[in-house]
């Protein structure tokens, strides 16, 4: 409170300590999330662990992405704490590409994070000058980065922006098959287009990046590697006989089928099944131009891809009808990205691990073993009450920064053993 101007009694922050395995968030914790102005996650391998943890993250983080996509600046308003210090390799690549320097905070909170300094003795210096770094640093972002309030999340359509525990490296893909400036329809207006596909921004004038690396921010989010292209540049497209590499997502502008090579390249693309790859229709009912011709576009494209727009989920179809804007691409997308993610787990083909991978059998070799009879049994006492067996692992704990609320959740899903 003191390197701030609140008043004293003001209530900062949320700290969350009630969620258990198991459990969702409450409706004060995504009220939280989705007002807050900055979100600290406490580090440590159990966090990283935890899927209620990656879904907090990823809610917060979609609004850094949102915020992005209207203002065309990024927003850094992650402030990670070290709980317990995690190897670079072993963080997910939301929590990798952190730009955050540690160092500042002293070496011994690098080296031993917030619950070593804790834990060991002389080094509460150490510790409090951590945690005032630590606040000044929260201070500062908190003053600086404005991110918008958006509705609260349902906890069951959020995603985790972890990924799955364990699980190795995900690549996806992005095509968008739309005109530039320099090829547009007779009529079509050029403010939403620029020099390749990758920049056309339909959702333009309120969003000013365009939608290739909007949509890259969020699948980035969770827990994926990303590649781009334009429709046009794809040439493997055609080919149907290639196994798929990666799932992936279209992203279709309704004006790309006024071009006949275009549209038939896109029929062509769309007689053979591909259900790994999924579309999505970006559509602003603001842009007058397109909605006076809305019937008659989505009609052609209906035409031309018919498969392809009406495969899979619900959400799938949805997103193939329309989707109105920026806030709706971030709800939506992640559901597109699993499904063509779980499709494409179903048609790649599998790679066994390279190396030998022979082993001997075992032998099964009875009760007497290679040595006779087993000797006789020696009583072995009970484990002591104080075991390290029957000890319970210290739980972590997150903090998000609120003018309001704050949250403070880590490792509540762990919290009890």
């Amino acid at each position: 409170m003191a390197l701030t101007d609140l008043r004293a009694g003001y209530d900062v922050g949320f700290m969350d300590r009630e969620i258990r395995s198991g459990e969702g968030w409450s409706e004060r914790l995504a009220r939280a999330l989705a007002n807050c102005r900055v979100f600290v996650p406490l580090f440590s391998p159990r966090y990283f662990a935890s899927e209620m943890c990656g879904k907090e993250w990823f809610a917060f983080a979609q609004r850094a992405v949102q915020h992005g996509a209207v203002s065309n600046k990024q927003a850094e308003a992650i402030v990670p704490a070290l709980w317990v210090p995690v190897p670079p390799e072993q963080l997910p690549g939301p929590a990798e590409r952190l730009q955050f320097n540690h160092n500042t905070f002293g070496e011994r909170y690098v080296t031993d994070g917030l619950y070593g300094l804790i834990k060991l003795r002389g080094y509460a210096e150490q510790y409090e000058h951590a945690v005032y770094e630590l606040a000044r640093r929260i201070v500062q972002v908190a003053e600086t980065a404005h991110l918008d309030p958006i509705r609260p999340l349902d906890y069951r359509n959020v995603p985790s922006a972890f990924g799955s525990s364990g699980s190795p490296t995900r690549t996806l893909h992005v095509t968008v098959a739309a005109a530039s400036r320099h090829d547009l329809p007779e009529g079509r207006t050029p403010e939403y287009y620029g020099d390749s596909a990758l920049e056309w921004n339909p959702y333009h004038p309120v969003a000013q990046r365009p939608i290739a690396y909007v949509a890259e921010d969020l699948v980035k989010n969770l827990n994926y590697q990303t590649t781009m292209s334009s429709f046009d540049d794809e040439a493997g497209h055609l080919d149907s006989k290639q196994l798929p590499t990666r799932p992936e997502i279209l992203i279709v502008d309704r004006w790309a089928v006024e071009d006949e090579q275009r549209r038939r390249r896109l029929a062509a693309f769309d007689r053979e099944p591909r259900p790994w790859v999924n579309v999505v229709v970006p559509w602003n009912r603001y842009d007058h131009q397109s909605r006076s011709k809305e019937n008659e576009l989505a009609d052609r494209l209906e035409s031309t891809m018919p498969k392809t727009m009406s495969q899979g989920r619900a959400a799938c179809r949805a997103a193939a009808n329309g989707v109105a804007n920026v806030e709706t691409l971030g709800q939506i997308l992640p559901q597109v990205v699993e499904a063509a993610a779980q499709q494409f787990l179903r048609h790649a083909q599998p790679y066994p691990p390279k190396g030998d991978t022979s082993i001997e059998r075992p032998r099964l070799l009875g009760p007497m073993g290679m040595n006779g009879p087993p000797g006789p049994m020696v009583p072995r006492a009970p484990f002591p009450p104080d075991s390290d067996r029957h000890r319970a692992g210290p739980a972590g704990a997150g903090l998000h920064d609120n003018d309001d609320n704050d949250t403070d959740r880590g490792d509540a899903d762990d919290s009890e053993q």
